[in-house]
């Protein structure tokens, strides 16, 4: 059962809110807790059992650390809840993976077990890992109520898909939650935006990306390539960000304040910018449990780089169980290690060797055939102009402390600068989500293999000819997608002034009127549905 499901809106959520409002406030969490099993227990009953033993073995031994804090044991404790975490997480996840790479590399015949993943196991084991960590250094109480803890452990709102809820978020809204009209009506207002982003956005526009996908080799452009990957780019991010805001939005109907999980992550101008906006949760997981203590940049920048490429590795891995997401999380991982060192040169230095790779990219085009290099000539070519731009911008801001500081001209070179770093560093994450895309759920025996092949044709087809001359029909085609796209931008950006105005006038109406928009609207969002509902993206993690 998916949020975004006629099931989940009209009969699950009204039950759910009956039952929990009518209920006494001591039996609040424990009524929580017992749908929570239920909205999971819809889709995979057998997979209720793995949630409850998770919830139980960390229940206890979080117990067990709090009794034997500051000895031996409690270090026992720690690593015991670790092991059997990640031992869970890959016997399900990572075991046929595991299993086909043994067989490659030794010849060997081991049966491939072929366990269905559990929907949502990456979160919530996450979520688990995360609380006994907290409870060993200290930094949360220990909570001695296991009603209250399977709550927290199986709430329904962000329990297949995130976004990773630590428990020192909730950990006081668990014992004393408010709820009030104007949260609820919040709530409602959250869940409305992402719906609509998840149903007329990010299903829409996927179907330009799927049709894209499809397309003969030999048809395709490098124009029509690129748009298909923008447009996954967009999908992925109503998707998801769609996704996070009915779970928050879901959690504010319910007393929880959950912590954003997205924040216009395509206005960055740096690969760094963009992972603090993207799927914040997540990022803020790995610095805080895996990043800080390998000593993130305290070490020198060497150590530094080494531990950026160890978290972006695991982060490729918590992806997906399959060489392309690992691909993925190595490329983003060496794309922040070499903005890290760039960040430290001085710009004399940085165009110089813009220059150089520029030169070697242009003896590798002229001289090879092959499409990759042609992908990356013009990869070249727009790096350099935006390396040149904001050189040029340099210089203007040395000369500027007594020449032409602050002068119109001078500002807009700096826009200028910054608008190509945004256009640089969306070109470059878009083209890493090749890696990801492709072996989106594929089956783990044969994911490696199918993922590689996808995404090295993938790679051809971006590298292609240049032919424009098919995008106006395309896009004719499929214009009211476009349409609706483009109004969906409109309404994403506008100033956040704007979107506080009728947030404020939609929480001070009536309770009957904020139930009768929220219906009216989410019928009119299901109005431009045009196919069956796909399903949210991160569903497979």
């Amino acid at each position: 059962m998916v949020f975004s499901s006629l099931t989940f809106i009209f009969l699950f959520l009204p039950l759910v809110l009956i039952i929990y409002f009518s209920a006494p406030r001591k039996w609040k969490n424990a009524i929580l807790f017992v749908l929570s099993l239920l909205f999971y227990a819809w889709g995979e009953p057998i997979y209720i059992f793995l949630l409850v033993f998770s919830t139980i073995i960390d229940f206890c031994i979080g117990l067990y650390i709090d009794k034997h804090r500051d000895t031996y044991k409690a270090k026992l404790g720690l690593i015991t809840s670790i092991v059997i975490s990640i031992l869970v997480l890959s016997v399900f996840k990572y075991s046929g993976f595991i299993v086909q790479n043994i067989n490659n590399l030794f010849g060997t015949t081991f049966i491939n077990p072929d366990l269905p993943l559990p929907v949502g196991i990456s979160f919530y084991t996450f979520q688990t890992m995360s609380y006994i960590i907290d409870v060993y250094r200290g930094n949360v109480k220990v909570q001695r109520n296991i009603i209250s803890f399977g709550a927290y452990v199986s709430m329904f709102p962000q329990l297949v898909a995130g976004p990773i809820v630590r428990y020192a978020t909730i950990e006081e809204q668990l014992r004393n939650r408010v709820h009030s009209v104007d949260l609820f009506a919040e709530g409602v207002q959250r869940f409305s935006i992402g719906l609509a982003k998840k149903v007329l956005l990010a299903n829409n526009i996927g179907y330009i990306w799927a049709e894209i996908e499809a397309t003969n080799g030999s048809e395709m452009s490098i124009a029509l390539a690129w748009l298909g990957i923008i447009a996954f780019a967009f999908q992925i991010y109503f998707d998801f960000s769609g996704y996070s805001d009915m779970a928050i939005g879901l959690g504010l109907m319910l007393g929880f304040r959950f912590l954003e999980n997205f924040n216009y992550p395509y206005i960055s101008r740096s690969i760094t910018e963009f992972w603090r906006r993207w799927h914040i949760s997540l990022g803020s997981w790995f610095r805080e449990y895996v990043y800080i203590p390998l000593g993130g940049n305290k070490k020198g920048l060497p150590k530094q780089l080494v531990n950026l490429l160890i978290v972006w590795s695991l982060t490729g891995i918590w992806h997906g169980a399959s060489w392309n997401f690992v691909i993925w999380g190595a490329l983003n991982g060496a794309g922040m290690i070499v903005y890290k060192v760039w960040a430290k040169m001085n710009w004399n230095i940085k165009m110089l060797l813009m220059t150089l790779l520029m030169g070697s990219l242009w003896v590798a085009y002229t001289l090879l055939s092959a499409p990759i290099w042609n992908l990356f000539f013009v990869w070249g070519i727009a790096l350099w102009i935006g390396t040149f731009v904001r050189y040029i911008y340099w210089w203007i801001e040395r000369i500027g402390h007594f020449a032409i500081s602050g002068t119109p001209r001078a500002k807009i070179i700096g826009w200028i600068s910054g608008g190509w770093a945004v256009v640089q560093t969306f070109v470059f994450i878009t083209f890493t989500r090749l890696f990801f895309r492709s072996g989106s759920n594929l089956d783990p025996a044969t994911a490696s293999q199918e993922a590689w092949e996808t995404a090295t044709n993938m790679v051809n087809q971006i590298g292609g000819a240049w032919n424009s001359s098919i995008i106006p029909d395309f896009l004719w085609e499929y214009r009211y997608v476009v349409i609706l796209f483009v109004l969906g931008m409109v309404v994403h950006w506008l100033p956040n002034r704007v979107k506080r105005w009728y947030r404020i006038r939609f929480c001070q109406l009536p309770i009957w009127a904020i139930i009768l928009i929220a219906v009216v609207a989410i019928i009119g969002v299901y109005q431009f549905v045009t196919a069956d509902l796909q399903a949210f993206i991160y569903f497979q993690f």
